[in-house]
């Protein structure tokens, strides 16, 4: 049953995605344990490698009572997340490579607990979105704006990731079915799902929060380093906030390690002043007659973030908060995106 608008809450190895420089959509993943430093040239993902990476098994988690999460050994530590109900299953995200969707697929089945009945996109991007179209028969559930998004063009970025990463040969876009813009409820079985917009990373951004057990997948609006180069700081610091204000006990993140109660305020905290420090820097930077390469040289270290979550990805989502900054406060027009650092 769902409730829509309730009045509650709202390189060693170089072959990494395109970074999220190209709107997650290019895959040309690392192999996992692999760094990359920041500045490093990037590669596409050859057939070779596809071939040993169908062989990889993800990781899997059980955090509650028949809810579990997956982690992708392919690309970036992005997490789904599986709720197993007697009525049926929600899926939290899929996952970049149709053979990574696979093996939650084949768990689900393994488990006998029915058919997925629902499969909720926390947004838009293809690390998140690419295995929805394995699960024809669910109703797909996502913020009005993620319809919208892959609607616009979602066809078009697809196309482009095929030129690229082979893998991908047979993915389709998956247009949500269900949408909402406010809050919405999700009940199946014994399970009630809060679903409210954390906007911030995209537009379009969503947490799934699991009453009971008070789990909360929060996407990408909860990240080791908050990316904001498609959204902006004052929203994500607002959904940073409404995140501490659910009091989860514990946070799935879109990519990498779970986060218990006292890990999540610790770090709610130095995502706020991380934020805070990239902003005052840049600004302090331009107000001096700064250059594009003198803001690039503010350290990440320097604003209280470790340059080590995600095998080292995290360097380039700082450099993509500072070029976006650096846009934002010089009034350039071009779209960052289009641009690989």
């Amino acid at each position: 049953m769902l409730v829509a608008d309730s009045p509650l809450l709202a390189s060693v190895s170089c072959q990494l995605l395109l970074t999220f420089a190209l709107a997650c959509v290019i895959l040309c993943a690392a192999a996992a344990g692999v760094g990359r430093a920041a500045g490093a040239s990037l590669r596409p993902l050859s057939s070779n490698n596809l071939l040993t990476w169908k062989q990889t098994h993800m990781r899997r988690d059980r955090v509650a009572e028949d809810i579990y999460t997956f982690t992708s050994d392919l690309y970036a530590k992005v997490t789904a997340g599986v709720i197993l109900t007697p009525e049926g299953t929600i899926v939290i995200d899929t996952l970049p490579f149709p053979s990574e969707t696979r093996e939650m697929l084949a768990f689900v089945e393994q488990q006998g607990t029915g058919t997925v009945r629902y499969v909720i996109n926390t947004h838009y991007h293809s690390d998140h979105t690419n295995g929805t179209f394995l699960f024809p028969d669910a109703d797909v559930i996502a913020h009005r704006r993620c319809r919208e998004t892959l609607i616009e063009s979602g066809e078009q970025r697809l196309a482009e990731a095929r030129k690229q990463t082979p893998g991908l040969g047979e993915v389709t876009v998956r247009v949500p079915n269900i949408t909402f813009e406010r809050d919405m409820y999700v009940h199946l079985g014994e399970r009630s799902l809060f679903l409210t917009p954390l906007p911030g990373h995209t537009g379009d951004c969503i947490g799934v929060f699991i009453d009971g057990d008070k789990i909360l997948f929060a996407g990408d609006a909860m990240l080791p380093v908050p990316h904001v180069a498609w959204g902006d700081i004052e929203t994500s610091v607002r959904s940073l906030q409404t995140i501490r204000a659910l009091k989860p006990d514990t946070v799935i993140q879109g990519h990498g390690q779970l986060l218990l109660r006292g890990e999540l305020a610790i770090e709610i905290e130095s995502s706020l002043k991380y934020l805070n420090c990239i902003k005052e820097k840049v600004q302090q930077l331009l107000h001096k007659g700064a250059s594009e390469a003198d803001v690039l040289g503010i350290d990440i270290e320097a604003c209280g973030k470790s340059r080590v979550p995600l095998d080292g990805l995290v360097q380039q989502l700082h450099r993509h908060n500072l070029l976006a900054l650096y846009d934002r406060f010089v009034g350039e027009q071009e779209p960052r995106e289009e641009r690989v650092v």
